[in-house]
C-alpha cells in the first residue's frame, strides 16, 4: 500500500472498545462471507443478521454491491481495484468491530492474500465463512444475469469465468448452500458463535 498521508497521528479516544462492548453487552467481531457470485453469501448473511437482531444483538451488514454504490464507487473490477476494494472494506470493518458491533461482510473476495490480510488486521475477531457452492449451480441461479454477460464477454475479469477464485485454506466455517437450507446454514454459524462465546 502506498501511503500518501503525512503529518498524521492516531488519536486515542476517551471511550474505548471495552466500554462500548460493556454498554452493548456483546463482543465486536467480523463475520466475513466469501464465495462465488450466486453462492448465497448475501442471502445467508442477511438471514444471520436477522436472527442476531431478533435475539438483541447489534449488527451491521456490509454487502459488496451496496458498498460499491458509495465508498468504493470509483473502483472497477481489475485485480488492482478488487484488492483496493477489499482493503478499504477491511479498514471499515475494523472500525465497526472496535465500536462493539457484530459486523457481517458479504464479498466475493476471490484472492486468498486479501482475506489473509483481513485476518491479520482483525486477529481473533475475524471469522471466515466460506460459502461453498459449485460454479454450475451459481451459474444456474445467476440472480443478476451477470454470468450470462461474462460468458458472452460483456463483463471482463469475472470471478469463476476469466478470473480465479482462490479457495480458503482454513476457514472457521464452511457452509454448503447447494445441499443445505438457509436456516441450516444460519444455525451452523450460530452454533459456532455460541461455542466461541463459551471459550
Amino acid at each position: 500500500m502506498n501511503v500518501k498521508s503525512t503529518n498524521i497521528e492516531w488519536h486515542k479516544t476517551l471511550v474505548n472498545r471495552e466500554m462500548r462492548e460493556k454498554l452493548l453487552h456483546q463482543k465486536g467481531m467480523l463475520i466475513w462471507f466469501t464465495g462465488l457470485s450466486g453462492s448465497g453469501k448475501s442471502t445467508i448473511a442477511s438471514a444471520l443478521e436477522t436472527r442476531l437482531h431478533d435475539i438483541g444483538r447489534l449488527t451491521y451488514l456490509l454487502d459488496g454491491d451496496n458498498v460499491r454504490y458509495g465508498l468504493n464507487s470509483n473502483l472497477g473490477f481489475t485485480k488492482e481495484d478488487r484488492v483496493e476494494n477489499i482493503r478499504r472494506i477491511s479498514e471499515v470493518c475494523k472500525l465497526f468491530v472496535d465500536s462493539g458491533i457484530i459486523t457481517i461482510a458479504a464479498f466475493v473476495s476471490p484472492f486468498k492474500a486479501d482475506r489473509n490480510k483481513i485476518r491479520n488486521l482483525l486477529g481473533k475477531d475475524f471469522i471466515e465463512v466460506y460459502v461453498d457452492c459449485p460454479l454450475e449451480v451459481c451459474e444456474s441461479r445467476d440472480p443478476k444475469g451477470i454470468y450470462k454477460k461474462a460468458r458472452k464477454g460483456e463483463i471482463k475479469n469475472f470471478t469463476g469465468i476469466d478470473s480465479p477464485y482462490e479457495l480458503p485454506d482454513n476457514p472457521e466455517i464452511v457452509i454448503y448452500t447447494q445441499s443445505n437450507s438457509t436456516e441450516q446454514c444460519v444455525n451452523k454459524i450460530l452454533n459456532f458463535l455460541s461455542c466461541k462465546r463459551q471459550e
